[in-house]
This record gives structure tokens, sequence and C-alpha cells, in this order.
């Protein structure tokens, strides 16, 4: 496994009820040392594992969810097969309950498949749980969602949302790097992904850097985090992070909020439809689609327009809901 210098800085005795602005718009990692160690589902998974799952089933709303399983040989790593037309996983329609099944049955098991649960909507899967077990981030209306497994390797992936994420059972290492590490991270297609978002080909657990050397590079701006139960992560926007759950039974509960609207749609979506229509444009009209894009997207400047009636400005005007909605009538009719 790769080893990284600096760690990400702690901040401890954080009230979950009252978390600051300034905390929450950090632009770099944050360990918030036993922000939701008080939680009732914490203090279970103390106890011991069957604890934590009995706890959990309480709450089990009885709904089919998607599953990841893997064999034992891929030593928890969810991945892309050997030719990169498909995964070294299966994805599986189970019940939660079974989940809870297989969890207990594989830590009697010397070599265990693994066994995934990510990003499933709590309030949806698991009713009541947030009466017990939350934090107060109200304002900023985020999705609350619970993760579960035995020991399992996510690749680097970035998020546009930002992100607590809160160790509830179980301990997890994160390995983040900032956003302008791109290139040094060898990113694989931003189409066909384990679970949505592109990641890095570098195998964290044994990097081959005769095929990957500039990842030496990246690891010379990576921060380390080592979570125990209690303790939770602030991970910025578009900040990379390769996460790693690391005991027979491990248990997340994760916000993910964004400081703009969601009617605006996912960044990455505007990305692969540019990819679509200008990347392989001569290189002198992608000269020009540049400088449109700076004068309408990355730089405009209020004069730009003022010669056209604020009325009749359409999507020149700042972006709201009923720009929005128009705007993707318009890009929905030109698709089709």
């Amino acid at each position: 496994m790769i080893e990284v210098d600096t760690k990400v800085k702690q901040i401890i005795d954080v009230d979950p009820n009252h978390l600051s602005q300034d905390l929450l718009c950090a632009t770099e990692p944050l360990v918030l040392k036993g922000l939701v160690a008080h939680w009732p589902m914490v203090k279970q998974a103390a106890k011991s594992s069957r604890h934590a799952i009995d706890y959990l089933r309480q709450f089990d709303g009885g709904k089919a969810l998607t599953a990841m399983l893997g064999a034992p040989g891929i030593n928890g790593r969810i991945f892309y097969s050997e030719d990169c037309e498909s995964f070294n996983i299966d994805y599986r329609r189970l019940l939660l309950d079974e989940v809870f099944d297989k969890l207990e049955q594989f830590q009697s098991e010397e070599l265990p498949p693994m066994i995934y649960v990510g990003s499933t909507n709590i309030d949806n899967w698991l009713p009541g749980f947030r009466a017990e077990n939350d934090i107060n981030l109200h304002a900023q209306a985020p999705l609350a969602s619970l993760w579960i497994g035995n020991q399992s390797r996510v690749a680097a992936h970035y998020d546009f949302p930002t992100n607590i994420a809160c160790s509830v059972a179980g301990h997890r290492r994160f390995t983040l790097f900032p956003p302008e590490q791109l290139e040094n991270l060898y990113v694989g297609p931003v189409d066909f992904t384990p679970a949505g978002q592109p990641i890095s080909m570098v195998d964290f657990a044994q990097p081959d850097y005769a095929v990957f050397p500039q990842f030496k590079d990246a690891l010379r701006h990576a921060q380390v985090a080592d979570l125990e139960p209690g303790d939770a992560i602030l991970v910025p926007s578009m900040w990379w992070h390769h996460v790693e759950a690391l005991d027979s039974v491990n248990i997340l509960v994760n916000y993910w909020w964004r400081n703009t609207p969601s009617y605006m749609g996912p960044p990455l979506s505007v990305l692969q439809h540019a990819m679509m229509g200008l990347r392989d444009l001569p290189d002198e009209q992608r000269a020009v689609w540049k400088n449109l894009f700076d004068h309408y997207v990355f730089d405009p400047k209020q004069e730009h327009f003022e010669h056209i009636p604020e009325a009749a400005r359409g999507a020149l005007n700042p972006m709201d809901e009923d720009i929005a909605r128009k705007i993707r009538g318009v890009i929905v009719d030109k698709l089709r």
C-alpha cells in the first residue's frame, strides 16, 4: 500500500448541531474528530458488529437495492476487468436483510467475497434512522446516504457535491488529492465507470510506476485520513479521494450537498456533451469555441450583454429555475 506523509488536518470538539459556515465551505479536507461518536448507531457498533447490524435491521424498509459482489481474488478492489470492457464485480438486487446475512456469513470466512452497498438513500431504505442519528445540515438540504460492506477499496474519484462522510462502524482510510492532480492520477473512461464517476486506474495497493510514472508526483500532494468509528471527514467539492474500508463490517453515513441549485444539473454531463460536440473539431474551430466558452461561461462580463434588453437576454441573465427549464427543453429537442 502507498505511503503518504501528510495527514489531513484534524478538528476536535466540533458541535454536530452547530457546524459553522466557514467549516462547511472549507477548501481543503478536514477530519472532524468524534463528530458522531454520540450516535446510538456508533455506540451499538462499539459493542460488536452483530449489535451494529441488529440496530440497522430495525429500520429496514424492506426494499431491494443494488449491491456489488466480488470474488475473494479481487482483494476488495472495485474495478474494471482486464480488458476494461466490463467490471470485476457483479451487480445484484438484494434486500438489505440479505446484505446483512451475507456480511455475517462472510465474517467466518478466511478469504471472504466482497459485498458492497453504496450511496443508498437513508430516508428511503432506512426510514426513522435519522431521527436518532443525524447532524444539523438542514440549511444545506443534503442527501444522506448509507454505505455498508466488508473490506473494500474504492478507486480515487471526485464528487461534485461537498461531502461529510461519517464512519459509524469499522475503520476507513481516505487518501485525498487536490483537483489539479487530475493528470497525475491516470483517470479512466468518463462514460463507462463502476459507479458513475470517472476513477483513477492506479492500484493503490500495488502502484505500477512504470505504467503510471506521474503518480509519484500526485503522492507528493496527497493527504491521508484514518477514521475511527465516530469520526467524520469533510471532502470539498472536486477533491479526489480513494476510500478503503478496513474491517469485516463497515458502515458509513455521508451527507452530500451542492452550493448551487440542483436545477443547474450535473457539470459532468456538460463535459461529456462538450466532448461529443467540440473535442474532435479542427484546431482552428476549437480555438473559436474556446473563446466563446470564455465569453459566455468562464469569464462572462456584464458589459458584454448590456446592448441586449434585459428581458430578452434569456440564458445570458443570472440562471434561475425557469431559465434552466427552458434551456433543458431546448437541449432535449436538439438531441432528438
